[in-house]
């Protein structure tokens, strides 16, 4: 067991009402790639907090190299040789790199901060890594690829010997991700261990080498070799049964419609040019492209968040111009659910039936603007059965929730509002197989019912599963539009090709479709 790095044996952690951890194992081997691997609300999350010291734990015994330690505080899980990256990024945006690198134990000189001094470790790590940055430069001014390999370089500089990536390529394209699985041989090769927590399987397969699978708080496979094991295997851990996708119900929608929403030469200060695209009743339209697209940014011009420049937007057929999204909302019922739902998607601090009845404050308000209790839960009891969210109570706090759980309040807000057309921005981000699963068929449902979707997704199975007529955006240009026959590897093929052939002009889904 020397090579065992750090060890957790029945570990336990209550919360009020809640055994979050019960009876947890783990051991982490040096130069290892170890999966931790769970459903939403499993208990991950609080294991990564207890072993970087956010939650002490309420039973059994943590030992790195054999010695048991009580990790208290995060400083005390970094001097034991723990560091984490978190999904959300942990920089100070106006620092240098330098700066951030080197945050947690500064170089000093008489007491006082000595910042030239910090360029030779920084430099240091970021060569450990492959990576090609001026130390100077404020961290703000990174890709979120380069900010996640800071991150990284971060843990190197406090001599990480366990380095925890939680949700790793939540935001990255499929090359970025290439590039961060060749960061994580580096450290294996350096007898780090690196604890690799994600929803994606086909990642977990292609770089981890041990697994361990959480459920409803408890260890249901330790520290096993992942290669004992298929993808299917480790679905059944994670759901507690076999896990067979049902199929959704017939859905054709009407090409003749007139579409809810048009686009017609849409231009924006972002820098977007000739963008068309219309959405019909009760079909899905996917965009589709790599981080730094333009997608999203496109979206949140259309909602007024940006300027428009050039081109006409039409809903129902009749021109308009919309200044904000509560506008969009109020005028024109779009409801836009974010790919940021800590930040935007919901109010973490607030009860669940206000975050489901914030859109509808107007609607439900009496005299001198007062809304009643009992009105806003009826409102958010109907739709918490309705989208199955998982709840204690609707006066639970929508920050207790699982990532799931709150993405299925953050899109209760908009059915609440009776939206006319729903934009739905990377809906399944950080969300585990089976919830993933019942959302598709939660969308796919709505679309069945009439409801115009515009899909935003990086998830290429997702976007070939829902979507009718996928647009590839490259460089904030629509690059091809092809009709979805959801036959994944010619679709896969096609998508693609549009992507990594920058020459090619602006097609119809005719042209793109020809092999």
């Amino acid at each position: 067991m020397s090579d065992v790095l750090l060890e957790c044996t029945q570990i336990v952690k209550v919360f009020p009402g809640v055994r979050a951890l019960d009876g947890v194992g783990l051991h982490l081997t040096a130069g290892s790639v170890h999966a931790l691997l769970g459903e939403n609300g499993a208990g991950k999350s609080t294991l990564i907090k207890v072993l970087t010291g956010v939650h002490t734990p309420d039973g059994g015994r943590l030992t790195r190299r054999g010695d048991e330690v009580h990790l208290r505080t995060p400083l005390d899980a970094t001097r034991t040789g723990i560091g984490v990256v978190h999904q959300e990024r942990n920089l100070i945006p106006g620092f240098s790199v330098a700066e951030n690198i080197t945050l947690q134990n500064p170089p000093a000189r008489r007491g006082v901060v000595d910042r030239t001094a910090m360029d030779a470790p920084a430099l240091r790590c970021l060569a450990e890594l492959g990576l090609d940055l001026d130390p100077h430069q404020p961290v703000r001014e990174l890709s979120v690829a380069q900010q996640q390999l800071v991150e990284i370089a971060k843990a190197l500089y406090t001599e990480s010997e366990v380095l925890l990536l939680d949700e790793p390529t939540a935001s990255l394209s499929p090359q970025e991700a290439d590039r961060l699985f060749d960061v994580v041989r580096r450290l294996t090769a350096r007898d780090t261990c690196v604890v690799f927590v994600s929803h994606k399987l086909e990642e977990v397969f292609a770089v981890c080498d041990t697994v361990t699978v959480l459920r409803d708080g408890r260890s249901v496979l330790e520290s096993a070799p992942l290669a004992d094991h298929t993808h299917d295997d480790i679905v059944n851990l994670m759901v507690g049964r076999a896990h067979t996708a049902t199929e959704m119900r017939p859905r054709t929608p009407d090409r003749t419609a007139v579409p809810v929403l048009e686009l017609d030469g849409i231009a924006t200060a972002d820098g977007h040019r000739d963008i068309s695209l219309a959405v019909r009743p009760g079909e899905i339209v996917g965009l589709y492209g790599l981080v730094g697209a333009g997608r999203s940014e496109l979206v949140k011009a259309v909602l007024g968040l940006d300027r428009v420049t050039g081109g006409e937007i039409r809903m129902h057929g009749r021109p308009v111009r919309i200044d904000s999204p509560r506008q969009a909302l109020h005028e024109f019922g779009i409801g836009y659910l974010t790919e940021n739902r800590k930040e935007e998607g919901v109010f973490l601090e607030q009860p669940i039936h206000r975050n489901i009845t914030v859109t509808v404050w107007r609607r439900l308000a009496k005299a001198l603007g007062y809304v009643s209790a009992a009105e806003e839960h009826k409102v958010a009891q109907d739709l918490v059965e309705r989208l199955g969210i998982r709840i204690s109570g609707l006066g639970q706090n929508a920050g207790e929730l699982s990532g799931g759980n709150q993405q299925k309040v953050s899109l209760a807000k908009w059915l609440a509002a009776d939206t006319r057309l729903l934009v739905v921005d990377e809906p399944t981000v950080g969300i585990d197989v089976r919830t993933k699963h019942a959302f598709h068929e939660l969308l796919w449902d709505l679309a069945r019912g009439g409801l115009p979707i515009l899909l935003i997704s990086s998830d290429l199975t997702e976007m070939i599963t829902l979507a009718d007529r996928v647009l590839v955006m490259a460089g904030h240009r629509v690059r091809g539009e092809l009709d979805n026959d959801r036959d994944y590897e010619r679709m896969s093929g096609r998508i693609i090709r549009i992507i990594h052939d920058r020459t090619l002009p602006a097609v119809t889904a005719r042209q793109a479709a020809q092999p």
